[in-house]
């Protein structure tokens, strides 16, 4: 497992993290508690460190499950927490200090710490970006010494590049992918002159780029690979990452003849994104020991080169750039 620093923060965060919205037994089936120790013990035995969690993962229940693992070992983790998506209604009025401090102080709890690594906004409406008393609350946090460091989960490349315009705000957690490249365009470039992290999340494209799937692959009902593939329950684009499935099945097959040898379809996704420089940590989840294992392996297979590079852009152009590219 290779290191990166994330972003002003001192870390030496692993390469490939973990995603755990799966593991609080929520939007992706059931994972199971045994289940989930297994994926978060096989994690730091590969050499990940960075855990990127939410408070509304199951209500709570993936913080829970990493507060009961980690105290384990010995070694330094980092854990990301989010916080904001249970508000109900889910408006930009919501997002005020004495809410946000409810969130944190749950989360403390959740998770068993004094204080909290990183605190993420979840994906909060345009709105928020525009309010400066929000993250002067957060600020008052880290003053307070309830959280180290503080930043966001967007969804649009628009409401990244406002956040960055904060100077306390540490990391910035986007998708990225095959199928969504426009952050590598400009705001790539501005967080690096700004030392905001990037935290980069559905690099797998729901599973869609680990070319296991097929026209005729089911999801559990309680899957949001089932329920949000018009963006019924949330943003559109946080499944498949927005992309029409059957016209990723399409591309996948495309990429299929430029995967390297030796790659399997998951690592030639995130070793893709790990050739941006920009990028701090990639966060793909898992449900299982053999997930983790064909993540992880990527940070240390050899490097794409610019041919492959340049062929992975053309599939993108081809297949999914008209129908993504200008909505996030």
């Amino acid at each position: 497992m290779k290191y990166r620093t994330l972003g002003k923060t001192d870390w030496q965060v692993s390469e490939i993290g973990l995603g755990t919205w799966a593991l609080g037994d929520a939007g992706w089936g059931e994972v199971g508690a045994d289940n989930s120790k297994e994926v978060l013990r096989t994690a730091v035995e590969e050499g990940v460190n960075f855990f990127d969690t939410a408070d509304v993962y199951g209500d709570g229940t993936s913080e829970r499950r990493i507060a009961r693992f980690l105290p384990d070992s010995e070694d330094r983790f980092y854990v990301a927490t989010k916080c904001g998506r249970g508000l109900d209604p889910h408006v930009a009025q919501g997002y005020n200090r004495e809410n946000l401090r409810r969130f944190v102080q749950r989360s403390r709890e959740n998770l068993g710490v004094e204080k909290l690594d990183l605190v993420q906004l979840h994906c909060p409406p345009t709105e928020v970006y525009y309010k400066p008393e929000v993250f002067e609350s957060l600020e008052e946090f880290v003053d307070q010494g309830l959280i180290e460091y503080y930043g966001v989960s967007v969804e649009k490349v628009e409401e990244g590049l406002k956040a960055i315009e904060y100077p306390g705000l540490a990391s910035v957690q986007i998708i990225f992918n095959m199928f969504r490249q426009r952050p590598k365009e400009l705001f790539f470039k501005q967080c690096q002159e700004k030392d905001v992290g990037v935290i980069v999340r559905v690099p797998l494209a729901s599973g869609l780029l680990t070319g296991k799937f097929t026209k005729e692959s089911e999801f559990p009902e309680d899957d949001h690979r089932n329920f949000n593939r018009e963006g019924e329950a949330f943003d559109v684009g946080e499944t498949f990452a927005g992309v029409d499935f059957e016209k990723g099945l399409e591309a996948v097959e495309a990429l299929g003849q430029l995967k390297p040898e030796g790659f399997t379809h998951a690592q030639f996704a995130l070793k893709w994104i790990l050739s941006h420089e920009a990028v701090g940590t990639v966060i793909p989840g898992a449900k299982s020991r053999e997930q983790v294992l064909d993540n992880t392996e990527a940070s240390d297979l050899p490097d794409l080169d610019e041919e492959t590079m340049e062929g992975v852009e053309e599939v993108y152009r081809k297949y999914v750039s008209n129908d993504v590219h200008h909505r996030w």
